[in-house]
């Protein structure tokens, strides 16, 4: 029990021992305790009233600052996993890099991390089981479970506008990073050294450039200046987390923006190697074709249209799966049987870097393969291609190719104008493009017979 207590007084004087701190109130800042989510406020009380120190923070804060809608609010407190799982019934501890507790109310999820501290100093790591913070040889964290007070864990968060601090029990902000100077003055800035901080963890680079591109801001120079040369930092994120990071940066419906920022510091070049020089290439219409998607991609959002990770990265490759099966025909392939090679290789090289799940490659490569077929509409076939589940994304693949500048000889307008017309109509568009090659048949039959008679 004395353990506990003096365990308890240790963590209360740490947070006294606050530098740079400042503190707005509700005269200063406009937020209101209703403004936050009741589940992540009957989090952070629970934690308070069992003696600890909480806190709404991050992503949330800002959001709200801006006047725009929290995806989701999350909670830090001092209360380490083991404490926090102890006060709710339905939570959980994650992670291995860093632990962190999932507290479950009904549909809503809040997530409480503990404050984390940038310090891995021999009072620390020689506690008994004291959780530990590792590096690789590139200084990059494979660990990151050593503890701290609130200082530590503002100064360890990666974007000033991100280490915002919130008590909905007073109403007041807490900012140690100038967070609140840079929301006003719309600055993207990395806290700390940005290359060590990059280093430390290179998804830092996507998202300075993700954070920069939603909220309208700018980079600040310095936080800038080493990104391109640490852009091949990207190479040591594991495929399934760089993955998962691509749809942030693609799928927020800032695709645009994002794209142009990820170019423009030679951060692309990691996230699909196999197009980078493609886009570079002016002979070709690849940057157009993807500049267009992601344009397209955030339109749908926007009007709340379904987008998924199959079109995108359908889109994203085709470049290089077109310029491949291009290669495998002039050796004398057929034209499916280049295609299907080259999707194939295609997807191989780049689940490398970011492991797509198969639910998503394989509506990619049907998507493509629909790419062939849907100029073939002669006869049934119009019929049959416009019942397949994947014609509608092939459809508005064929319109995207056509929005970036390639000729397809009109064929997205005739396919629209297929779907707005009634049965008879689409019979006699068809039988249009079918008489040629009737006659085409209708010659051969001669030729067989006597092949035969001979």
């Amino acid at each position: 029990m004395l353990e506990r207590i003096i365990k308890f007084f240790d963590k209360k004087l740490s947070q006294s021992e606050f530098s740079d701190r400042t503190i707005s109130d509700a005269g200063q800042h406009g937020l209101t305790p209703k403004m936050i989510s009741h589940n992540a406020h009957q989090v952070v009380d629970t934690l308070q009233k069992a003696g600890f120190d909480a806190y709404v923070v991050g992503g949330s804060v800002r959001d709200l600052l801006l006047g725009l809608k929290p995806k989701d609010f999350d909670v830090a407190t001092n209360a380490e996993p083991t404490e926090v799982k102890a006060l709710f019934r339905r939570s959980r501890i994650i992670g291995r890099r860093f632990q962190i507790v999932h507290v479950q109310f009904s549909r809503e999820l809040i997530e409480v991390t503990t404050f984390r501290s940038n310090q891995n100093d021999d009072v620390k790591a020689s506690k008994k089981n004291a959780p530990l913070r590792q590096q690789s040889k590139s200084g990059m964290l494979t660990r990151d479970n050593l503890f701290g007070s609130i200082t530590d864990d503002a100064e360890r968060r990666d974007l000033t506008v991100n280490a915002l601090y919130y008590d909905p029990s007073d109403n007041t902000i807490h900012d140690f990073t100038g967070g609140l100077q840079d929301i006003d003055s719309r600055t993207i800035r990395m806290i700390g050294d940005p290359a060590t901080r990059f280093r430390e963890d290179p998804v830092r680079l996507l998202r300075v450039a993700r954070f920069t591109a939603k909220l309208g801001f700018s980079i600040e120079p310095r936080t800038a200046k080493p990104m391109s040369k640490l852009a091949a930092d990207l190479a040591h994120v594991s495929p399934p987390r760089f993955f998962d990071e691509t749809l942030k940066l693609f799928m927020s419906g800032n695709g645009a923006s994002t794209y142009k920022l990820l170019c423009e510091h030679r951060l692309f070049d990691q996230l699909v190697p196999q197009v980078a020089h493609l886009i570079k290439d002016a002979s070709n219409n690849a940057a157009r074709l993807i500049e267009q998607a992601f344009i397209n991609t955030d339109i749908r959002i926007s009007s709340n249209q379904r987008v998924t990770p199959a079109f995108i990265y359908a889109a994203l490759l085709w470049p290089a799966v077109e310029k491949l099966a291009a290669q495998y025909a002039d050796r004398g392939n057929s034209g499916t049987y280049a295609l299907s090679k080259a999707s194939s290789e295609v997807i191989a090289k780049q689940i490398t870097v970011t492991a797509i799940p198969r639910r998503f490659t394989m509506p990619m490569r049907e998507i493509w393969d629909l790419q062939l077929q849907l100029p073939r509409r002669g006869g049934h076939r119009a019929k049959r291609l416009s019942e397949n589940p994947r014609f509608r994304a092939a459809y508005d693949f064929i319109l995207l190719r056509e929005q970036a500048g390639e000729d397809l000889a009109g064929l997205g307008d005739w396919w629209t104008q297929y779907q707005e017309s009634d049965e008879e109509q689409k019979l006699k568009m068809s039988e249009r493009l079918s008489n040629t090659g009737n006659k085409r048949r209708r010659s051969r039959g001669p030729r067989h017979k006597k092949e035969h008679q001979g």
